[in-house]
């Protein structure tokens, strides 16, 4: 991976706070031009053209296309671990606020960052080395969120039978989120969060699924 990837910013202020995009250029376009064409719909003269450079000009910064698309896959996962992280803390160790806040930090990056999000249907393209890296990365954050149902689960205020299936679950429908969401649209990605996260109350089978506002106090949402 190019050291360029070290100038991605992904810790913000809070982890619920977005400022605009802030990616080098090269990858920018690299970005938007892989979501519009797919990875090998895109050529790397493509991008050089859409940044105003020179293909020998593009390579000095980014070894090969394969290298702009595990830059950015992994800076993207990155964000989404930091967030991750930062929300589970934030919520201390009482399981049900701390799994609120998880799925609430990966609901808004998908709709904030959807853009980098969306790229996570490529992880086909990667090459097995990159793809290892990626997996790994996916993976953890999947146990993260297992270990807090297991947590739950002990405790009684989880009931799923199938933790291991429920998390994936949830992780695939807040991942769906970078699919359909539209900042126009009738919904925020406040209000979108706050649905997911009761859906994910419900999936894991939360105990007290009916007091809304009880459950979504740790969320803050």
């Amino acid at each position: 991976m190019s050291t360029e990837a070290k100038q991605e910013p992904h810790a913000a202020q809070h982890w619920r706070h977005y400022d605009p995009l802030s990616l080098h250029p090269i990858l920018l376009h690299a970005m938007e031009a892989f979501n519009e064409h797919g990875y090998h719909g895109t050529s790397v003269r493509d991008i050089a053209g859409r940044v105003g450079v020179t293909v020998p000009a593009l390579y000095y910064h980014y070894e090969n296309k394969q290298a702009l698309l595990a830059t950015l896959l992994e800076t993207s996962m990155t964000d989404v671990l930091d967030r991750c992280r930062a929300a589970a803390a934030e919520a201390g160790d009482d399981p049900v606020p701390r799994f609120c806040g998880m799925v609430e930090s990966i609901v808004l990056y998908m709709a904030h960052r959807k853009g980098l999000a969306f790229l996570d249907t490529e992880i086909r393209s990667l090459d097995p080395g990159n793809r290892a890296r990626y997996v790994a990365l996916r993976d953890y954050l999947e146990h993260m969120l297992l270990d807090t149902v297991n947590s739950g689960a002990a405790q009684g205020v989880f009931t799923t039978p199938i933790p291991a299936d429920a998390v994936r679950g949830v992780l695939i429908m807040c991942q769906g989120v970078a699919n359909w969401y539209r900042a126009e649209g009738p919904l925020t990605a406040e209000e979108v969060a706050r649905r997911h996260v009761l859906l994910a109350l419900g999936t894991v089978g939360h105990t007290g699924a009916g007091t809304d506002k009880a459950l979504l106090k740790g969320a803050a949402l």
